[in-house]
């Protein structure tokens, strides 16, 4: 290290030593002559000591500049061994090549003793020295005391080790040998892995990562197994291989039956077991799926956008689980349909909306639980249009065919053809199925359903035995007189259908629209004439819907850009909002019955909650890329607060409500208001109210 230059001067006062300041003036006569004023006798050696200021340096010292002593050189010690290698690969089964590995060992050991040291005060030393007969041996602590008739009269203490005997003052002394002897030194607990509390560190607890599934049904069970029980299970047991053996020779000659009896029965046996390994790997597949998108499983049960409470009633959509399946990426979603009785499954018709390029279709049932690969796929001759799920059996889902069939699916049967399909000898209708719907089943309890076409037709079918019985209800007309006679005649007026619905609690009344953009109200048993038409709309009616509280509220939309609420007593709509793009499909929420939704064909979901704004939609936010993609289906979760949207490329996306578009009702008190449909039928009717004194509320 380099030597400081500074002169540094010492004066001796006192017995003390005090150092000055280095740059300070070193006057030797003031000085003394201080010393002299202060009483203190310098003498000769204080001349000697004061010309010993010249420094010293060894001759083979660095010559450093000032920049170079105030340059900081930094050193950086790692525990990286630098023997390990670095260039470790191993093969990756995923990526299908060799990846390198970044975990290397850099623990070096050089040296390792197993010991067999044991504490001569530990419960094992006596055991081991009792077990070898070695005398009892206890540390020896010198606690600097002796019996009192041995003790010498002497002030003096005795030394340990036998060497000179102390002054008496000598145990006043804190260093003395009597002092430390008369205290007992306190006893380590851990002699062998003692450290200093300083020096250890708090190490975070192991933790393990299990599946985070909903758990297993769990039942106690309970039995008692003693002699009696062991020999009836027994004695059952032997009554049923005799009888076995007793079939086997009561048909000896029928060999070729034995031989298909056992092929069966092996048939039987690796079906079962097939099934039990596809129950297992679909569970499996599960868990693994769930574990990957956990982030957005959390999402779906925990999380609220807590930025609606800034948002001034309005709300946003939370992205969530994307459903796609290869084989059907170039074809759209036509439809969509919740399970009402599997609240996490759901249905999707793949088919396509440019008729000049139509082919083949798929039925696709997918599950919240796993939104890497459908649960069911059924592949279709033609597209599919429409679907519906069967409320109460909800196995059976009806299904609309561009070619003018209709089809019934059953879950519970093996194979990829429906149970039930019409023909051109069953009625089938002659133009695209836009629209199924099913019904309460008949006087003989018969399951049947309804379907409405291009060609004017609304048809009921019955499942009856192992065909479709077809009736016709009513024959759509341009002039508002249903038509009548032969088909062929009438051709020329005949209206299309394009969408309808069933009233929700009137079992007899429901309506159609038509692509003449009219809707119009029927009943199933009065068909020779409308109940009542509405000139909804400038284009085909893409939707209609009732409401699932209110029984006189409907609503419908179009390609027109607009969106209508209809009071079914008034020829006039209630409401219209126009949303500037064509209205794909518009839905009702189930839980309020002054929400719904509507997608458009430029990408964007609009949620309207007509008890806070009457006036526009309190959520309007872009799902899928505008020139690219477009929306085409909605769909509302009976339980859950989500929605579904699919889109022209054969995707589907689940989205999360937050808190504002799902907000309860709340009295001027504050507090929030009991949950029932007479609530929500009040709240429409106050709508209602305020509207039916004025024309139109236009939007």
């Amino acid at each position: 290290m380099p030597v400081s230059n500074n002169n540094v001067v010492a004066s001796v006062r006192k017995g003390s030593i005090a150092q000055k300041a280095p740059g300070a003036k070193s006057n030797k006569t003031s000085s003394k002559k201080k010393d002299e004023e202060e009483g203190v006798d310098t003498g000769d050696g204080w001349d000697e000591w004061s010309h010993g200021k010249a420094l010293t340096k060894p001759p083979d010292q660095l010559e450093l500049t000032e920049e170079e002593l105030k340059t900081e050189l930094t050193r950086i010690l790692t525990a990286n061994n630098p023997h390990a290698p670095q260039n470790i690969v191993r093969y990756s089964f995923k990526e299908r090549s060799y990846k390198p590995t970044s975990v290397v060992d850099q623990m070096a050991v050089h040296f390792v003793l197993d010991g067999s040291l044991l504490h001569q005060d530990s419960d094992e030393a006596r055991r081991l020295r009792a077990k070898e007969g070695l005398p009892e041996e206890t540390a020896t602590v010198d606690t600097g005391t002796e019996p009192e008739e041995e003790k010498p009269e002497t002030p003096a203490t005795p030394v340990e080790d036998g060497g000179e005997v102390g002054e008496a003052g000598e145990e006043d002394r804190p260093d003395s040998v009597a002092s430390k002897t008369d205290k007992k030194e306190p006893k380590i607990t851990n002699q062998f892995n003692f450290s200093e509390r300083a020096s250890q560190t708090l190490n975070n607890p192991l933790r393990e990562r299990s599946c985070q599934t909903e758990p297993p049904p769990r039942s106690i069970f309970s039995a008692t197994a003693n002699q009696w029980e062991i020999y009836d299970a027994y004695a059952e047991e032997l009554q049923k291989q005799e009888k076995s053996k007793e079939k086997q020779k009561a048909v000896p000659s029928k060999k070729d039956n034995d031989i298909s009896k056992k092929k069966m029965m092996l048939t039987e046996t690796q079906s079962d077991d097939i099934g039990k390994v596809d129950k297992a790997s679909k569970i499996f597949e599960r868990m693994v799926n769930q574990n990957i998108f956990d982030d957005i499983a959390q999402d779906f049960k925990y999380f609220e956008d807590a930025s609606d409470e800034f948002r001034d009633q309005e709300g946003t959509l939370l992205p969530l689980w994307k459903f796609q399946y290869d084989k059907a990426k170039r074809l759209s979603v036509a439809a969509l349909c919740w399970n009402k009785k599997y609240q996490d499954l759901f249905a999707v018709g793949m088919g396509s909306y440019d008729f000049s390029k139509q082919g083949c279709g798929m039925l696709v049932f997918y599950s919240l639980k796993n939104s890497a690969f459908p649960e069911y796929i059924y592949p279709t001759s033609s597209g599919i249009l429409c679907l519906d799920i069967h409320e109460q059996h909800s196995y059976l889902v009806a299904v609309g065919f561009y070619d003018g069939c209709v089809a019934v699916y059953n879950l519970k049967e093996e194979g990829v053809e429906p149970v039930y399909k019409s023909t051109a000898k069953t009625g089938k209708h002659t133009d695209p199925v836009w629209q199924v719907r099913w019904q309460n089943d008949d006087m003989d309890n018969n399951h049947n359903f309804y379907s409405v076409s291009s060609d004017g037709r609304v048809v009921s079918w019955t499942l009856v035995k192992n065909e479709l019985v077809f009736t016709d209800i009513i024959r759509l007309s341009l002039n508002g007189a249903v038509s009548e006679g032969p088909e062929g005649a009438q051709q020329p007026s005949i209206a299309c259908g394009t969408s309808f619905d069933f009233h929700k609690q009137i079992d007899y009344l429901f309506l159609v629209g038509t692509e003449e953009g009219k809707i119009h109200k029927c009943s199933k048993t009065y068909s020779s004439q409308y109940l009542e038409t509405y000139d909804a709309h400038s284009m085909a009616v893409d939707a209609v819907k009732w409401n699932h509280f209110h029984p006189k509220v409907f609503i419908s939309c179009s390609s027109d850009w607009t969106v209508k609420i209809w009071d079914h007593t008034i020829n006039t709509p209630m409401f219209t909002f126009d949303l500037l793009a064509a209205v794909g499909d518009v839905a009702w929420s189930p839980y309020s019955s002054t929400v719904f939704a509507a997608v458009t064909t430029d990408g964007t979901v609009h949620v309207f909650d007509l008890n806070i704004n009457k006036y526009e939609a309190i959520c309007q936010q872009p799902v899928v890329a505008k020139k690219k993609t477009k929306l085409t289906h909605i769909e509302f979760n009976p339980i859950y607060p989500i929605i579904i949207v699919g889109d022209d490329r054969g995707y589907v996306t689940s989205l999360k409500l937050s808190p504002n578009l799902r907000k309860k009702p709340k009295s001027k008190k504050g507090q929030e208001m009991p949950k029932g449909p007479e609530v929500e039928v009040a709240k429409m009717e106050k709508l209602l109210s305020l509207l039916r004194e004025p024309e139109q509320s236009t939007v």
